[in-house]
């Protein structure tokens, strides 16, 4: 899970933008939604597998949308700033990620990711990817 920029109010499914623009589809059981890929449907949602290497790491950056990462292998930390000025400031304790954990960010909030095993990871981006740098 994570925060909202601004407060410790935390980001559930119920709440990220991840699991808006669901549609239902002709011909299929009773219940079922589903929301398709960005650019094909510009309300879709962008979806990546990645891999990364134990002992790797992500500097600070943000997100233009919501995102929701799900370990599928490893143990990742995820450290949350807030901007002091021109100065990048910890909140709060990294929140670590273990093999089947999901965590959700909010769109703009600041965060760096540490890979603290080797990972396997599904990724999945409110509409299109973007990483902003952060210093």
């Amino acid at each position: 899970m994570s925060s909202k920029p601004g407060n410790n109010e935390p980001m559930t499914s119920a709440t990220s933008a991840v699991w808006n623009n669901h549609v239902t589809v002709p011909d299929t059981p009773e219940g079922f939604t589903v929301r398709t890929t960005y650019p094909t449907n510009p309300d879709g949602a962008e979806v990546m597998l990645e891999q990364w290497a134990a002992g790797s790491a992500e500097p600070p950056h943000s997100h233009p949308g919501d995102d929701m990462t799900v370990v599928v292998e490893g143990r990742m930390a995820v450290q949350f700033f807030t901007r002091a000025g021109d100065t990048l400031v910890a909140d709060g304790e990294p929140l670590v990620l273990n093999q089947g954990d999901a965590g959700y960010i909010q769109a703009g909030r600041i965060h760096d990711a540490s890979y603290l095993e080797d990972c396997k990871l599904v990724y999945v981006h409110d509409r299109a990817f973007g990483f902003n740098a952060e210093e």
